[in-house]
């Protein structure tokens, strides 16, 4: 459904902005986005409530005025162009990242829980790619806009990630 251009566009537009957007800035599901055609997020009169303290009416309406301005092709395109970015960064896989790096998720992050992601990140993968990792912080109860949800949490340990240098 993301492949073909213009008809998830045509199905979020039916839904609307306000309840697409609340829909992905509030998932809080470990397991997988599934995006089943005409599902999304629940009935469509169904209300979704924002997480308490970090996500106000009044960004998710600045949001909603952004998006109705452009829509969701620029970001859905990401994923439609997903094996074109595949063949080229080709020449750079197996490649490390070689600086200091902390990396931080929440718990609740789909990406995650994504199958084997858990076994990457703590079992080895990513220190083997990225030899230089000094910490892997997971926070509880937090999902994929961390930097929103906790931001006084993620200011600090940017700022202690810093002071090492």
């Amino acid at each position: 459904i993301l492949q073909a251009p213009g008809e998830i566009e045509a199905e979020f537009a039916e839904l609307g902005f306000e309840r697409v957007l609340k829909g992905f800035l509030t998932y809080r599901n470990p397991g997988p986005l599934l995006l089943l055609k005409g599902k999304y997020f629940g009935q469509p009169d169904t209300p979704i409530s924002l997480p308490p303290n970090w996500l106000s009416e009044e960004d998710v309406k600045y949001y909603i005025s952004q998006y109705e301005k452009k829509g969701f092709t620029g970001g859905l395109n990401y994923y439609r162009n997903i094996d074109l970015n595949w063949e080229l960064t080709a020449p750079w896989t197996g490649s490390q990242v070689k600086v200091p790096v902390k990396f931080i998720v929440g718990d609740q992050d789909l990406t995650y829980n994504a199958p084997g992601t858990k076994d990457y990140i703590h079992k080895g993968g990513l220190k083997r790619d990225v030899p230089f990792l000094e910490e892997v912080v997971v926070m509880e109860g937090v999902a994929h806009f961390l930097h929103e949800e906790k931001p006084d949490e993620i200011n600090k340990h940017i700022h202690d990630f810093f002071q090492k240098f």
